[in-house]
């Protein structure tokens, strides 16, 4: 994955709603959601939804199919396993560095 698109898409989820519509979409898997049912769950105008998920969209984190009258949105999950995957590809110079739970959680 290049650069500009890890930026692109970090930027993208750099919004408050933009995040919360993106974990949705997640939460959901493959059978994506329509902006209506979108809509019902965050509360927020038609106008508004539409311009973040075109950011998304445009940052290739979320899909757009057409099915019948609606459009149905989907977390494109290959997109954000290669973000992370480039956020974490020498990681550590590829030495364990993942912290167990009760270390984290004391502080150590």
């Amino acid at each position: 994955m290049e650069e500009q698109d890890v930026i692109k898409g970090l930027a993208a989820l750099a919004q408050p709603l933009r995040l919360q519509v993106f974990r949705a979409l997640v939460v959901v898997g493959e059978q994506g959601l329509t902006p209506g049912a979108m809509n019902d769950a965050l509360g927020v105008p038609p106008a508004t939804l539409s311009f973040h998920l075109k950011e998304l969209v445009s940052a290739g984190l979320v899909t757009q199919e057409r099915a019948s009258r609606h459009l149905i949105y989907r977390a494109n999950f290959e997109r954000m396993n290669a973000v992370l995957g480039y956020l974490t590809q020498n990681c550590c110079q590829g030495a364990a560095c993942a912290v167990d739970a009760t270390a984290a959680s004391c502080g150590c």
